[in-house]
């Protein structure tokens, strides 16, 4: 994102830069001088770095800045270390005036390998669900605003807006359908002909949905997950069944080897057969609401606001085992993964600090980090290298892992 440098204009006199007044004492560095912004022609404090045999409690909170003056380059240089985990959020509105010598990003991420293609703005509130289906040349994301926004992915412009009439919760596509999750209701959209059909049933908001041996599940705030089974044109959904078990909010599901998995806010993972839609076994190792579910070759990861995410892998008995616990910092709201551009296994891990951090698996080795304006609730997996993130102020950005090529120019 284009950004324009503002640097604040001084009207001090040069001297007060470099010199302090004659007859006043003081052992205490000028807070302003440090950040390059002092006026006072005869400042009390000292306008040159801390002695070094001076405890000051001010600079030492200061780590980025480093002795000498922002503005004698040729006398003394002054090397401010970025920090790399926070960005800037006088940059993110465009009005940051310390420019190189700001000890934050002025960047949306940190890292190798991948780069931001753009950001899509149009939301007015968080970004709930993202889907690119697979016969279309369209992006659609859902938000609490109650839109369904159209993109097109050549231009980056939206086509249309979808009014829902209430809240959108989740979002998913399978073949030509589009299935959106609100209030008491799911509705259905086939892009191809322009059906729409509203599934009856849920009860209070839907959180999740997932589609699997030709039926969708979608997970409802009374912990309810309700099955609807493909059937006639003129009627393609039937409801086929109400999985029962959750005492609070289903909020995640995923499918993986004949299973469906799901996370509630009553901090269980529930393992349901797809043949029988029965409940095998509840497994309870989170201590906080499970947040996301994603399958992965022969394991299943979790991760919850309990700031863990925990590898599951099935046992010769047939019982799932956590094998690994990761711990974040915070609470952990999304899980996705993909390969990089050289295959290697990539996990996405968005936390409720408003970032996403990148993890080399099987090692969860860092691989960087994407910042968002606030937390990113929506994670999507796209083609060729392509995924997508939706943050809580309604902001959808583009990234793609850069060719290999590239990579090495770029290094």
């Amino acid at each position: 994102m284009a950004t324009k440098e503002v640097r604040r204009a001084t009207m001090r006199p040069e001297s007060s830069v470099y010199t302090r007044p004659v007859g006043v004492s003081s052992k205490t560095v000028c807070a302003y001088w440090i950040a390059g912004r002092c006026t006072k022609k005869f400042c009390r404090f000292l306008h040159t770095s801390a002695p070094s045999t001076l405890a000051n409690p001010h600079i030492s909170n200061l780590k980025a800045i480093q002795k000498g003056n922002a503005y004698n380059a040729t006398q003394k240089s002054n090397v401010v270390q970025k920090s790399p985990e926070k960005v800037c959020k006088f940059w993110v509105v465009g009005n940051c005036v310390e420019g190189d010598r700001c000890p934050y990003l002025h960047t949306w991420f940190r890292g190798a390998g991948f780069s931001m293609l753009g950001k899509l703005q149009g939301h007015k509130k968080a970004v709930t669900g993202i889907a690119l289906p697979e016969t279309s040349d369209k992006l659609y994301s859902a938000g609490t605003d109650g839109t369904v926004r159209v993109w097109d992915c050549r231009t980056g412009q939206c086509g249309s807006v979808i009014n829902l009439g209430g809240e959108a919760g989740s979002l998913v596509s399978e073949g030509p359908w589009l299935f959106v999750g609100v209030p008491n209701v799911v509705k259905a959209w086939n892009i191809r002909t322009n059906a729409e059909f509203n599934l009856n049933g849920p009860v209070g908001q839907v959180h999740a949905m997932v589609v699997a041996n030709e039926m969708l599940f979608a997970g409802a705030q009374d912990g309810v997950i309700l099955v609807w089974k493909g059937c006639s044109e003129s009627n393609p959904f039937q409801l086929a069944g109400t999985l029962k078990g959750h005492t609070q909010a289903v909020v995640c599901l995923t499918v993986g080897r004949s299973r469906l998995y799901s996370g509630s806010v009553d901090q269980t993972i529930r393992v349901w057969d797809l043949d029988s839609l029965q409940c095998i076994v509840t497994l309870n190792a989170h201590s906080d609401v499970v947040m996301s579910l994603i399958c992965w070759d022969q394991f299943l990861l979790s991760c919850s606001l309990d700031c863990t995410i925990k590898v599951w892998v099935a046992t010769e008995g047939g019982n799932l085992e956590v094998t690994y616990t990761h711990n974040e910092e915070h609470g952990v709201l999304a899980l996705s993964g993909m390969p990089d551009a050289e295959a290697k296994p990539v996990l996405f891990c968005s936390c409720d600090d408003t970032s996403v951090r990148l993890y080399e698996l099987p090692s969860f080795s860092d691989r960087g980090k994407l910042f968002g304006k606030r937390e990113v609730r929506a994670l999507q997996i796209g083609p060729r290298g392509l995924f997508f993130t939706g943050d809580a102020t309604g902001l959808l950005s583009v990234w793609k892992w850069l060719d290999p090529v590239l990579k090495e120019l770029s290094s």
